[in-house]
């Protein structure tokens, strides 16, 4: 588990084609790793299985690759990065798994003054229901607070510090992203759709 407060932006070093998926190595800031340990890259959960100096590998599924943008990463890309969840860690973000729901595309990018508003589309219609104004949602990993619902997608904005910390600032128009709905909303939904059902 995740806060979607994202740590550093990693360097994507290699990609190995592997039998059904992709090898992944990542340069890092992070330090002492340990095999089997989850990190969050673009919003997915992988597990690291190998490291060393500042480099970790991890590898990709082929319903990772079917479901996320992982196949559209490129040598020199940043990714990212965030370790998952302590108990003592601040809870700065929202609840995030780290397991994508779908893609989505950037409709439209705007500045505002230091800010950036963010219009995202081609949410599956399936999906609209966990969309709510005010509600949390993960773009690459980032918790984020959406502005507004539109007719298949949503707003959010981007404040500076986001703009430093994550990839979000190299987004351009028609680009996809990795989209996690939140999970309290799934819950909620859920639970209100059986009993409707009963």
């Amino acid at each position: 588990m995740f806060t979607g407060i994202i740590d550093h932006c990693g360097i994507l070093s290699h990609i190995e084609p592997i039998p059904g998926g992709l090898h992944l190595k990542i340069n890092t800031q992070f330090t002492h790793l340990e095999l089997g340990e989850s990190i969050a890259i673009n919003g997915i959960c992988l597990t690291v299985t190998d490291f060393q100096d500042n480099t970790f590998g991890c590898d990709i599924s082929p319903e990772t690759l079917k479901i996320t943008t992982a196949d559209q990463f490129k040598i020199g890309q940043e990714l990212n990065l965030e370790r998952s969840l302590l108990p003592t860690t601040r809870m700065g973000g929202h609840f995030v798994m780290g397991h994508v729901d779908q893609m989505a595309e950037v409709m439209a990018i705007t500045m505002i003054n230091d800010f950036i508003e963010l219009k995202l589309g081609k949410i599956d219609p399936e999906n609209k229901k966990f969309i709510a104004k005010k509600g949390s949602i993960g773009i690459n990993g980032v918790s984020l607070t959406i502005n507004e619902v539109t007719a298949d997608g949503f707003t959010v904005m981007l404040i500076p510090h986001t703009l430093q910390r994550t990839n979000l600032n190299t987004l351009q128009k028609n680009d996809l992203v990795n989209i996690e709905f939140d999970m309290l909303a799934r819950m909620v939904t859920k639970h209100l759709e059986s009993l409707t059902n009963e």
